[in-house]
């Protein structure tokens, strides 16, 4: 039985060990950007030593992969946990998707370094999996009549205007215009 406890333990230090690696990379992450952190920055923001960071990474774009799946889950937490009120679904999930982005560093990490560092396809799927796949289903509920097809298309295309007020938000826009926008045109679906 007490095998049973030590393994427990050394998993759960395993995983409190990756935590503070991907917290701390993320940190440097989204304040320097991926280029201008270095492995010695991140091992000394965790407080861990280079072996510690090799044994849960295969180096450091595995640990920022790390870094902007986690990122994506929690744009799509916010996205998920939202009220849609009177505003409707749809609406109140373009705020909290601009919500979400605000988080410091996050349109850097999942918009800019993610595709030079990961690359276009991997950071589709990454997208696909996680805040495209819940404004696919928002879609689908809006538009029930719309063919399979058109609604994956329809999907993809405003994740990459979503995507791109985010990096205009994260430049100083405001957001107000944005979410009239995309409130005009999911006006539009319904009907």
């Amino acid at each position: 039985m007490q095998e049973k406890n030590e393994r427990r333990s050394n998993q759960t230090r395993s995983e409190e060990m990756r935590a503070r690696l991907i917290a701390a990379a993320r940190e440097l992450f989204a304040d320097k950007g991926y280029a201008e952190t270095s492995t010695p920055d991140i091992v000394r923001a965790a407080d861990v030593t280079r072996g510690a960071l090799y044994h849960h990474f295969s180096d450091k774009a595995d640990l920022f992969r790390a870094v902007a799946r986690a990122e994506a889950a929690a744009v799509v937490d916010a996205i998920e946990s939202v009220d849609p009120g009177d505003e409707g679904q749809m609406a109140a999930s373009s705020r909290a998707f601009f919500a979400a982005m605000k988080a410091p560093g996050r349109a850097r990490i999942l918009l800019i370094d993610g595709i030079a560092v990961l690359g276009a396809a991997e950071m589709n799927d990454i997208d696909a999996g996680n805040g495209r796949a819940s404004l696919h289903a928002g879609l689908a509920a809006l538009c029930p009549d719309k063919a399979p097809e058109e609604v994956e298309a329809l999907a993809k295309v405003l994740s990459a205007a979503y995507d791109r007020a985010a990096l205009e938000i994260s430049e100083g826009a405001d957001e107000a215009p944005f979410i009239r926008a995309f409130e005009a045109l999911f006006e539009g679906l319904a009907t």
